[in-house]
């Protein structure tokens, strides 16, 4: 049984790019692996939040977890900044690691560019990353390609610190899900779905309205021509859109061709947009229970106690190896 870490930021709503990407697969995983989610919310500051926002964004994101499955009696489902170990071996982490290392993350470089300032926060939150997976001993991360360069480092700072210090972390894998496509943005299909984007109509949020998801699907770009045909690279639109209709659906690629054949867009698109709804229908009535019931802050503090007692446990091991007073 292999440790799993994985954390979603709370930088605003989920998309369903998160769930087929992200946590459909978590839910997956937490019955063959010890599992541990997180809310990141200490990365979440490396950027400026307006407070009430940031909390309600918190709790959103840790529902939504719940919602899409993730069963807190068998995963740690916990606040990043409720494990304050996180945030100590973050430091030990940023005395390990380079400037240049840092400097090299093409995240940071994303992020800053055009800024006249940029918090510090930013620059060093890949070593927080790391003692993020460090702490649990984590031998599967489930990450995107934009958080690959991550874990490579998470993975050198691991290695640095075991062969200077003795054997102390488990050297980290990236996990790749079996299943579930990449979901790129309705506006620009080379780009990655994501919420940050300032145009809200590129994104499908998991607790999006039905009626603004078919909004959403019916003004999505496609490409010239009226073929439903899977091409990512002369049709990347219709093949994003194709994608979508199939992991919320039980239609092959092959399956959704033959059924559109000589029919064109309009159609299809309708019928993308209905099995986004049904799909994500579940969750968000979940969503909406679990938010009602006051539940999740107990189901948070019990995340937070598993998880500091493994976490505990590491961070011991490490002061001690590198001579602190314990």
């Amino acid at each position: 049984m292999a440790k799993v870490l994985s954390g979603i930021q709370a930088t605003g709503n989920l998309t369903i790019g998160n769930y087929i990407g992200a946590l459909r697969n978590f839910a997956k995983l937490q019955y063959d692996h010890e599992c541990y989610f997180s809310v990141v919310d200490l990365h979440s500051v490396t950027v400026p939040q307006e407070p009430a926002a940031f909390r309600e964004n918190v709790e959103a994101a840790a529902a939504v977890f719940l919602a899409a499955g993730i069963d807190p009696a068998k995963s740690a489902l916990f606040l990043q900044s409720h494990v304050p170990a996180h945030a100590e071996l973050g430091w030990l982490m940023t005395t390990l690691t380079y400037m240049g290392e840092l400097e090299r993350m093409t995240q940071f470089k994303d992020k800053s560019e055009g800024k006249e300032s940029v918090g510090a926060g930013l620059f060093t939150y890949p070593s927080l990353m790391a003692a993020d997976i460090l702490l649990y001993q984590a031998t599967l991360v489930p990450v995107g390609d934009d958080q690959k360069q991550h874990l490579e480092l998470t993975r050198d700072l691991a290695n640095r610190f075991n062969n200077r210090f003795g054997e102390t972390f488990a050297i980290p894998e990236a996990y790749t899900p079996e299943y579930g496509a990449r979901i790129m943005s309705l506006d620009d299909a080379s780009k990655k779905m994501s919420k940050s984007n300032p145009n809200a109509g590129s994104f499908i949020l998991i607790l999006d309205e039905p009626d603004v998801i078919r909004k959403k699907l019916s003004r999505a770009v496609t490409d010239s021509g009226r073929e439903v045909k899977y091409d990512r690279v002369n049709k990347p639109e219709i093949s994003n859109l194709m994608s979508i209709f199939s992991e919320c659906s039980n239609l092959s690629i092959a399956d959704i061709e033959a059924r559109y054949e000589g029919q064109g867009y309009g159609q299809f698109k309708k019928d993308v947009a209905e099995a986004v709804v049904e799909t994500l229908a579940p969750i968000q009535a979940r969503y909406r229970d679990i938010r009602s019931s006051g539940e999740l802050p107990a189901i948070l503090r019990d995340g937070a106690e598993r998880a500091s007692e493994t976490a505990n446990q590491t961070l011991r091991l490490v002061k001690e190896r590198m001579g602190f007073h314990l």
